[in-house]
């Protein structure tokens, strides 16, 4: 079959035309004349035209490329798309100069350089003279000097404008002198899983190091220890990916392919067996934390003033007598056990051995549930009714939660309060947790 269909533009004669020139001498073929039909003009005209349309259209915006690429359903296709890698490149070189290492000249350290944490930060702000860094708080816990390197080599002493456990964000800053770029925010919330991501920072003190990966899973609730006693005590929502992440990229950017920093790599699982599981706060929520940091210093969060230590805590088991003593009816199982009370608490009355088993008559667990309804549904001046047990019987009191003191010292409603006999690594089918100092 040709270009056109048999039966509109043929060789051969067809019966139709046969019968029509029948004479009455018999039959013959009709002679073909040596000019074209109007709609034989039409259609190569029309072909013809549509070649050069084309032509015309490729010397304008460039010939498509003859490169396969991998479309949505895994098949190779040719598209118009630049090549993936250099869109890698493009976006690390945009990137680059906005990502800082990180040492931390912490007492431990004794002041040897080479005994310094590491660490890594972005840039994300400048203003009055002031370049403003956005890292994690474990990357910058303990210190007592501070000093970043830009991506030229050049040191800078840094301050901490302020800083935050619980989200693990610490915001720093220096003076300006030659830094000229600040990385561009994009939208953590639109990654699909799949997306090709890219991770900057400073493993193993290697300053400007490039990793790249896909993400592995938008929106991963993990467990955490803020303060490493082995204990789960914080929920944090990350960005799951298999960019390689190790000691010294916390803190570092996490980055899609247009250079917009979607994370702030925090942390990875260090375990026999396990690759590829890196983690990122999501740019939504290190920004709110930001903003806080940047206008009070801190993150305003309600204050109820207790240290706790959960009921059926696996660290720190309570035993017989332990339990005889608080006088608890054998159906409580779960609960927390106030051991110090300030602040609010103290005021509406709790003390030593009560022990709290709800929050607005929504029941409380564990230290973590404590937190989690305190920081997502209340807020600072909210009343708070507390059901707790004391001498084995249920009493409930008000409390009006308050700001936390700056002078308070320890993060109240945070650290958990541990038996140090019981301070070890804890396996909950995630092995260890640990994050890239």
């Amino acid at each position: 079959m040709g270009l056109f269909d048999d039966e509109f533009y043929s060789t051969k004669v067809s019966r139709r035309h046969e019968r029509r020139t029948e004479s009455p001498r018999g039959w013959k073929k009709r002679k073909r004349g040596s000019g074209w039909s109007t709609l034989q003009v039409s259609i190569v005209s029309s072909v013809l035209s549509a070649i050069v349309a084309v032509l015309l259209f490729s010397l304008i915006t460039g010939l498509p490329s003859s490169k396969a690429r991998y479309g949505s359903g895994g098949g190779a296709t040719f598209g118009w798309g630049p090549d993936p890698f250099s869109r890698i490149s493009t976006a690390a070189a945009k990137v680059g100069p906005t990502v800082v290492s990180i040492l931390n000249h912490s007492e431990l350290s004794g002041g040897d350089p080479e005994q310094a944490a590491l660490g890594s930060g972005v840039i994300f702000k400048k203003e009055k003279g002031k370049a403003f860094i956005i890292t994690n708080a474990h990357v910058i816990y303990g210190a007592s000097d501070l000093e970043i390197l830009t991506s030229n080599g050049e040191s800078k002493k840094a301050t901490v404008v302020g800083e935050d456990a619980i989200s693990d964000i610490a915001v720093l800053e220096v003076d300006d002198k030659g830094i000229t770029s600040v990385i561009a925010l994009g939208d953590s919330k639109t990654l699909q899983p799949g997306e090709t991501v890219l991770a900057v920072g400073n493993p193993l003190g290697l300053g400007g190091t490039l990793t790249s990966g896909i993400v592995s899973y938008t929106s991963r609730v993990i467990p955490v220890s803020v303060n490493q006693d082995g204990n789960y005590d914080w929920e944090q929502e990350v960005i799951q990916t298999d960019a390689a992440i190790n000691d010294g990229n916390s803190g570092g950017a996490l980055v899609n392919l247009n250079g917009e920093l979607i994370g702030i790599n925090t942390m990875k699982i260090a375990d026999m067996g396990v690759e590829g599981l890196g983690f990122a706060i999501p740019v939504s929520e290190v920004m709110k934390t930001v903003n806080d940091l940047m206008e009070h210093g801190k993150v305003v969060r309600p204050y109820l003033g207790v240290y706790t230590l959960d009921l059926n805590n696996p660290f720190s088991v309570l035993t017989e007598e332990d339990r005889r003593e608080l006088l608890l009816p054998e159906d409580v199982e779960d609960g927390v056990i106030v051991l110090e009370a300030h602040g609010p608490a103290k005021a509406a009355g709790l003390k030593l051995n009560d022990v709290i088993v709800k929050l607005d008559k929504q029941p409380i667990t564990s230290t973590l549930d404590l937190r989690r309804y305190l920081y997502r549904h209340k807020k600072i001046g909210d009343d708070m009714e507390v059901s707790f047990y004391r001498d084995g019987k249920l009493q409930r009191v008000k409390v009006k939660l308050e700001d936390k003191p700056d002078d308070s010292g320890q993060e109240d409603d945070w650290y958990e309060i541990y038996d140090e006999e019981h301070d070890h690594d804890s396996d909950h089918g995630f092995g260890e947790l640990e994050p890239s100092p």
